[in-house]
């Protein structure tokens, strides 16, 4: 079992910028790829981004240049810095995790509210 906190979300301005947290605890050792999802209201929830523990990395075109993940495996955490953050990015955003034995695991979600 591997269980996720997020932290840092809230509301910013447009163009503001916003940094999520996401630590794994349990049994982290098994986990390869982290990243997050996110989902807007009355929408699918949908891939931002992801890494992989060798740090491979995979953006959806929305936030590709705006948005950069990163980990720090020794502290199983992994980051998303959010920047020139704009309306469309409202929504709660979840960690994930896949294991080598391909079981995924989700946190509980943070909300981001971008707006003036």
């Amino acid at each position: 079992q591997v269980q996720l906190v997020e932290s840092g979300g809230g509301p910013v301005q447009p163009g503001g910028s916003l940094r999520l947290s996401c630590v794994a605890s349990g049994s982290s050792f098994s986990i390869n790829a982290m990243g997050w999802y996110r989902q807007a209201p009355g929408k699918q929830r949908e891939l931002v981004a992801t890494i992989t523990r060798d740090g491979g990395t995979n953006y959806a075109a929305s936030v590709k240049g705006r948005f950069t993940i990163s980990r720090d495996n020794a502290k199983n955490t992994v980051y998303l810095q959010m920047n020139s953050l704009k309306p469309e990015d409202t929504a709660v955003y979840h960690c994930y995790t896949r294991t080598y034995t391909r079981v995924d695991y989700w946190g509980q979600g943070t909300q981001v509210t971008v707006s003036s």
